[in-house]
């Protein structure tokens, strides 16, 4: 009898990550998977990333089919996937642009979250609530209410900033190493900084979040304690 209360919070948490496993695969690991094993075949570089961008359609659809609400995440997403298609298709051909392409999407990315900063809500605060929530609808007004705090404004705030001067300054870099270092040490270069910077951004974001609940945990404690015991009758 003791666990009845914590089931829900125990589905939630496996809703949560059963969304956030979905998005993954479906935004990240199988366009990869497609875009790889179609250029392997011959395809040409758009070919491949038209088709590998019809997954994340597929997880759009999906996640309105069956939460009837969009997915800020997918969108996202999708938006990048059509600059690069847009870039691949219209601009030049020449090795040091298809090895800038991407940096130039990512640094866009960087700019989207530092200009989301002047919004009513910065960007971190839609992905976070993504894959904070199980997308319920009692999830979702949860998500939504802790607006409401000061230390979370502040720290998705944070994020956003950090995340926003991360990639561009990784964009940056990027660009100017691609001028000068032959392309075959660029595209190791490019390997390691695709999946190095999004490692230790999510690293950092995790122990930021984590200090920001103690913070949150330790101020509710205090406040708790430094309010009158009631009067006895």
């Amino acid at each position: 009898m003791t666990a009845q209360p914590h089931a829900p919070g125990r589905r939630a948490g496996a809703s949560t990550v059963l969304s956030w496993i979905v998005s993954i695969v479906f935004n990240v690991v199988l366009p990869i998977l497609t875009y790889n094993q179609l250029t392997d075949r011959g395809w040409s570089e758009f070919a491949a990333l038209a088709v590998s961008g019809l997954w994340p359609v597929a997880d759009t659809v999906v996640y309105l089919v069956w939460h009837r609400r969009i997915d800020e995440f997918a969108v996202v997403t999708l938006v990048f996937m059509t600059l690069t298609l847009v870039v691949t298709a219209v601009g030049p051909h020449s090795s040091h642009l298809l090895l800038v392409k991407d940096s130039a999407i990512t640094g866009l990315f960087g700019v989207v979250c530092l200009a989301s900063l002047a919004t009513p809500r910065p960007l971190m605060f839609y992905l976070g609530r993504k894959f904070g929530t199980d997308g319920s609808k009692e999830g979702l007004e949860r998500w939504n209410g802790m607006w409401r705090l000061e230390g979370f404004r502040r720290t998705l705030t944070l994020i956003t900033l950090v995340w926003g001067v991360g990639y561009v300054l990784e964009a940056t870099a990027r660009i100017a190493l691609s001028y000068a270092l032959p392309t075959s040490a660029m595209v190791v270069v490019n390997s390691v900084l695709a999946y190095g910077v999004p490692a230790v951004l999510i690293a950092w974001t995790i122990a930021c979040g984590k200090r920001a609940r103690a913070r949150g945990e330790a101020a509710a404690a205090a406040a708790a304690a430094a309010e009158p015991a009631p009067a006895a009758v």
